[in-house]
């Protein structure tokens, strides 16, 4: 049975905390073996220092973008846009956070989520002597869907995937290509209840304990798909610009 809750008493994050004690405080014991700690990026950003001085989002958006993917007017006259970040991942703002946030100060991500993930995985395995498995998670949208849910950002010590290619269905049919991104489901089944407002930025998961390892398991970095395999690297708009400017050059070249 999978079971997941909130962990409350979470004090305001500030750089130079210790989140490790702050969340096996919260915890109060009640870790076992095999839980899987989701923590909020928001609050490993703030810990880590990652709060800078910007009284326009726009130019920090700019400083951590490597790629342009799509951009987009909105009908209160500013820009959407969504770009790929130093970390790979393509989402909007570059996942700048100007929210929860002092006055003239913005969020970055973590410099390295799965470097934050792993650290606070050996820190609660060593102070609580129980093998946990850690999820640093953000909040992203997806291609042709509304809303957002949380994704992993982050991960120590756990199982991203759980491979099933080579095994077979309920019927007996060979599965190929089935791989699902288990960090990104149990982010999101954190999220149901840590909430977006109720100023609870630590959950646990427990009943998937087969997907606790070790702290060297591949991060969540190894989630994001690769450029070259990328089948919607730009906007349609964007795509059709590309493809516009390269038949005009061949015609007056």
């Amino acid at each position: 049975m999978l079971q997941a809750w909130a962990l409350e008493g979470i004090p305001e994050i500030t750089p130079g905390t210790d989140l490790v004690s702050v969340i096996a405080d919260a915890a109060a014991g009640t870790l076992l073996d095999g839980d899987i700690v989701v923590v909020t990026s928001k609050i490993v950003s703030k810990a880590e220092g990652r709060v800078i001085a910007a009284d326009d989002r726009e130019d920090a958006i700019t400083s951590e973008t490597v790629r342009l993917v799509a951009s987009r007017v909105t009908p209160n006259g500013g820009t959407t846009r969504i770009v790929q970040n130093r970390l790979g991942i393509v989402s909007a703002a570059a996942g700048v956070d100007a929210s929860n946030t002092p006055a003239g100060t913005v969020l970055l991500l973590p410099l390295d989520p799965d470097a934050s993930a792993r650290e606070i995985a050996t820190g609660l395995r060593t102070l609580l002597g129980v093998a946990v498995g850690v999820i640093v998670s953000d909040t992203l949208g997806r291609a042709w869907r509304e809303g957002q849910t949380d994704s992993a950002i982050g991960a120590g010590g756990v199982h991203v995937f759980e491979d099933l290619r080579g095994g077979v269905d309920a019927e007996g049919r060979p599965l190929v290509v089935t791989m699902p991104c288990v960090a990104d489901e149990i982010a999101a089944a954190a999220e149901l209840v840590k909430g977006k407002t109720a100023r609870l930025p630590v959950a646990v998961v427990r009943g998937r304990a087969d997907l606790v390892g070790d702290l060297d398991l591949p991060g969540a970095r190894s989630i994001v798909r690769s450029l070259a395999n990328d089948m919607f690297r730009l906007g349609a708009d964007e795509a059709y610009a590309d493809g516009f400017a390269a038949g005009v050059e061949s015609v007056t070249s």
